[in-house]
């Protein structure tokens, strides 16, 4: 199917033309004429599937076509959460709507009101805009909702969870009754579905995918360790797999300030975008890091939804987020468009419920590995079903910080481990996104305590992280790995090793040599 057989006006197909846009997506096919024909619509589609010109194209093809705006009076409304969203998909109108006499704007909090009030002046045919920002507008008396004809709510799941909920009730009161409405997003929760039931009448509900599934083209993985050792475990990821890029997600603005300071005492080219950031510095931190004047930016929560980074190969969870859904939107900012990406988390003993809700709502376990001299002290957990076998795969990977590269080819273990079993598998495997130079390693059978244990004799630690996310620093250089075995074998370098769940210290723990250590203390969910 081609846009041309979707009903699509010639200005927007010779855009979509020059933009290089040849068929349609799924989401795109069902929503596309649905918009056209005035029905209400509920979209679910995975991230990078073409969600905004979905609504996009329709919008401004039945604005071009059924009149002109007014003084002060917006004719399209797209309400979205975030202000880097919010940026994305005015530059999307902006871009589809080259060809079409019409006017669009966008609005947000954190800038001067002033400019925008100005562009309300003369009318506008779409506005996007965040709630607050445009609640103030409103109780300014500088815009009309006389002529709205479409409302559209992007990422409405987030928009209809508690925190945007009195927001939209107060805008939803001053917007006309009769109109089209809109809901997309990646996910609906049944919470969501009851709440959008007053605002659709009879509407084209739309699902591409799985409810809360990621692309197939992004591979996960997980490194457990202890809270403590994250910052340095990712330095020496960071180095050992020669990541070029990375977009990596914390929990707290401080964590995001602290890892950003650790990095760059390292002499990494790492910046911060979060609440407590200016826009201005915000979008100059986007901007630098898709000119990739930036290797790593470090993030909240605040930009897993609508950061559009072209063949962005990595992204990191340092801290997994406190609610699942967030997950999915957060490595949803790779494999975008049909590309391939990785999403790897560092996870620790406190973060294991974290982990079973991620792993529910995805339904599936995702693939753990531990690396040599960072083996958790406090065990994390196994998440898999009782008695059931999480089989490993061994991975060639491709080159080094090669975006949107294909795994080279897998091959299954035939021995696995199950949960709570005493046995460590004796095939090892290492993620994807190395050098190829890495190799992999079959470990002895008898591992002996790996020289990450005399830490707490002799070695000086990073500290443990706070609850605020303040993290301690760890030893500069980072951590150049350990030897394992007692019969003069060891790994080759840079050797990641798998232990089916289990480090030599927390296995040897088990068959009695060595005496466990008090469990940490957890951490409150910091603010996003």
């Amino acid at each position: 199917m081609t846009f041309h057989a979707l009903g699509l006006i010639d200005p927007l197909l010779r855009t979509l033309d020059t933009l290089g846009y040849k068929q349609p997506t799924p989401v795109q096919k069902q929503a596309i004429p649905a918009v056209l024909a005035g029905r209400d619509v509920m979209a679910a589609a995975q991230t990078g599937t073409g969600k905004t010109a979905g609504f996009a194209l329709p919008i401004l093809q039945r604005l071009t076509l059924d009149g002109v705006t007014a003084p002060q009076a917006v004719r399209a409304l797209v309400l979205v959460p975030t202000r880097e969203l919010a940026e994305q998909v005015f530059e999307s109108f902006r871009s589809y709507g080259g060809n079409l006499p019409l006017r669009s704007a966008v609005a947000y909090g954190g800038v001067d009101i002033a400019p925008q009030i100005a562009k309300l002046r003369k009318g506008l045919d779409v506005l996007v805009a965040t709630p607050g920002r445009l609640i103030d507008l409103h109780d300014q008396g500088v815009i009309s909702f006389a002529l709205l004809q479409t409302l559209v709510l992007d990422e409405a799941d987030r928009m209809l969870d508690l925190g945007f909920e009195r927001d939209l009730d107060i805008l939803l009161e001053a917007l006309p009754k009769q109109r089209q409405t809109l809901l997309f997003s990646a996910t609906f929760s049944d919470e969501v579905r009851k709440l959008t039931k007053g605002m659709l009448i009879d509407p084209v509900s739309i699902q591409v995918a799985a409810p809360n599934t990621a692309t197939r083209t992004v591979k996960q993985w997980l490194v457990t360790t202890d809270k403590r050792r994250k910052p340095e475990l990712f330095l020496h990821l960071l180095n050992k797999l020669g990541w070029s890029q990375a977009l990596v997600f914390v929990k707290t603005r401080k964590g995001a300030e602290a890892l950003v300071k650790e990095l760059q005492q390292h002499g990494l080219a790492a910046d911060a975008i979060h609440g407590d950031k200016t826009q201005p510095a915000r979008l100059r931190a986007l901007d630098r890091f898709k000119r990739k004047e930036v290797q790593l930016l470090i993030a909240t929560d605040v930009a897993a939804r609508g950061l559009d980074i072209e063949a962005l190969p990595l992204v990191v969870n340092f801290d997994l987020p406190t609610v699942a859904e967030d997950y999915i939107h957060r490595i949803g900012r790779t494999g975008r468009a049909g590309m391939t990406g990785e999403a790897m988390s560092l996870v620790c003993a406190d973060e294991v419920d974290m982990l079973k809700a991620i792993e529910t709502l995805t339904r599936q376990v995702i693939q753990r590995f531990e690396e040599a001299g960072f083996e958790a002290d406090h065990r994390v957990p196994e998440t898999a079903p009782k008695g059931s076998a999480t089989p490993a795969q061994k991975l060639a990977a491709p080159r080094a910080g090669k975006a949107g590269s294909k795994p080279a080819g897998t091959a299954k273990r035939p021995a696995t481990t199950t949960a709570g079993s005493k046995t460590p598998a004796k095939a090892e495997a290492r993620p994807a996104g190395g050098s190829e130079s890495l190799g992999t390693y079959i470990a002895p059978p008898k591992p002996s305590k790996s020289s990450g244990g005399d830490r707490a004799a002799g070695g000086k630690s990073s500290g443990d992280a706070r609850s605020d996310g303040a993290y301690g620093g760890g030893p500069r250089g980072g951590y150049s790995g350990s030897r394992r075995g007692d019969s003069g074998s060891a790994p080759p370098k840079g050797a990641v090793v798998v232990a089916g769940g289990r480090g030599a210290k927390s296995q040897a723990r088990v068959e009695g040599r060595a005496a466990s250590q008090p469990g940490g203390r957890k951490s409150k969910p910091g603010s996003r």
